[in-house]
């Protein structure tokens, strides 16, 4: 008896340790509890799949079985999903309809989770309010001071997302203040700029894309969103493959892997093959060792390193712009990009070189000069983006010591400038191996 017990101690701390290794399960915790049984209400039958707490990734699905490729991840029913058809049937419906000029389907959508959150235990909707994130970590909630130390494509884009929805926020007031009588309250204090910022973030970050057909009660912007509770703790990897569509038959959502999984491991699905930069701006995070991942070269970066005596610089701007040869020039895991490589030959063409910009263009060699003269300013732009890569990450860490309330920010751009990092460091090594097998 003594030796079973042994042995079944000893298979107890094995799961234990199994379970720290793969994920802690959170199903026992209430929110889950409520939300499992509202959405059994509603058809969902309980699959394989259980919520929990990853070391590197947070929350997320966990499976209890192994998982193979081709099998039926989740099946969420029509019931289940926060679409605008949930919104037109609601008592905000009458007033949509009503409104001119019409709103669109994501204003529609924003105002539905502001409501519903303000109702509170009235909810309909409340387990799955519970478990929605309360903060978000896209550039639109980030503090200026860490705006600016996000790569300069990046920045410029976080800044148009702010700017988009403030501008959404003010255009959509009069609405707002039209549910007047739906409320106790004044709509000015529940349809406040954060509430519009979090329910954004919430449909951004987290809809599967599922289009309806055009209605005249929403402006012409495509009815694309729906909100999948339970389904939307699936995170993103860009290591695998599934198949995500709406089954007309089922009438459910579902969503197929083509890549194995192990029991208790968590199980991921892919957004897209996104960029760690896109995937900041759209969803909030960085993903490790992403291979979908580039650093943007600037137009300006590419101008420090050529001579503004140059008399064809004007013209030679002018082509690569026609062209469409100045933006998305990257450095990538197998180093600088043709397009780079491209836009550096073409600008550094000499005068008799000139005449042969479309065949630059082309990526033709032109001359052994050329070559080696492109290789060059290659290689001086990446080591400057290395060295402006690890001066910002110095910034960071002092700015993590000083200010401990941006500090979750701060570590999320810190990922994503060592990601970075790791990508120039090894385009430098690449280059260094050409310029000495041209040399």
């Amino acid at each position: 008896m003594k030796k079973s017990r042994g042995r079944t101690g000893r298979k107890r701390r094995r799961k234990h340790l199994q379970s720290f290794t793969y994920g802690v399960n959170c199903s026992h915790k209430l929110e889950y509890i409520k939300l499992k049984k509202w959405l059994k209400d509603r058809g969902f039958e309980d699959s394989n799949l259980r919520p929990a707490q990853f070391r590197d990734t947070g929350r997320g699905l966990m499976t209890t079985k192994a998982l193979q490729a081709g099998e039926l991840v989740i099946s969420l029913p029509e019931k289940c999903l926060l679409t605008t058809d949930t919104v037109l049937s609601s008592c905000l419906g009458e007033h949509i309809m009503k409104w001119k000029p019409p709103v669109s389907p994501l204003i529609a959508l924003c105002t539905f989770l502001i409501a519903e959150k303000h109702a509170g235990e009235k909810s309909w909707w409340k387990p799955y309010l519970d478990v929605l994130p309360k903060t978000y970590a896209c550039p639109v909630c980030l503090e200026q001071d860490v705006v600016s130390l996000l790569p300069e494509p990046l920045r410029k884009k976080a800044q148009e997302q702010r700017t988009m929805v403030h501008e959404l926020y003010v255009s959509s007031k009069a609405f707002f203040s039209s549910l007047q009588s739906l409320f106790a309250e004044n709509t000015g204090t529940i349809f406040n700029y954060s509430a519009l910022e979090w329910a954004w973030c919430t449909i951004n970050t987290r809809t599967i894309y599922m289009k309806r057909s055009q209605r005249e009660c929403f402006s012409f912007e495509p009815d694309v969103y729906a909100l999948a509770p339970y389904l939307d703790l699936l995170n993103h990897s860009p290591n695998v493959q599934v198949k995500a569509a709406f089954n007309e038959q089922t009438r459910s959502y579902e969503i197929q892997t083509n890549s194995q999984c192990k029991k208790y491991e968590e199980v991921f699905i892919c957004y897209g093959p996104h960029d760690n930069q896109r995937l900041l701006l759209e969803y909030g995070f960085v993903a490790t060792d992403n291979p979908h991942s580039s650093v943007y070269v600037s137009s300006d970066t590419l101008l420090k390193y050529f001579p503004p005596l140059d008399k064809q610089r004007d013209a030679k701007l002018s082509i690569l712009k026609d062209h469409d040869f100045l933006e998305n020039l990257t450095f990538g895991w197998d180093g600088p990009s043709w397009r780079l490589l491209t836009a550096l030959k073409l600008l550094s063409l000499e005068a008799d070189e000139f005449t042969c910009w479309r065949r630059a263009l082309l990526g033709d060699v032109i001359s052994a000069r050329n070559e080696q003269q492109t290789l060059n300013i290659t290689a001086k732009i990446c080591h400057f983006l290395v060295e402006e890569t690890q001066r910002v990450l110095f910034q960071i860490s002092q700015l993590k010591r000083e200010k401990e309330n941006l500090r979750k920010h701060l570590t999320l751009v810190e990922a994503l400038r060592l990601e970075e990092l790791k990508i120039l460091q090894k385009s430098e090594k690449i280059l260094c191996n050409l310029n000495m097998a041209t040399s």
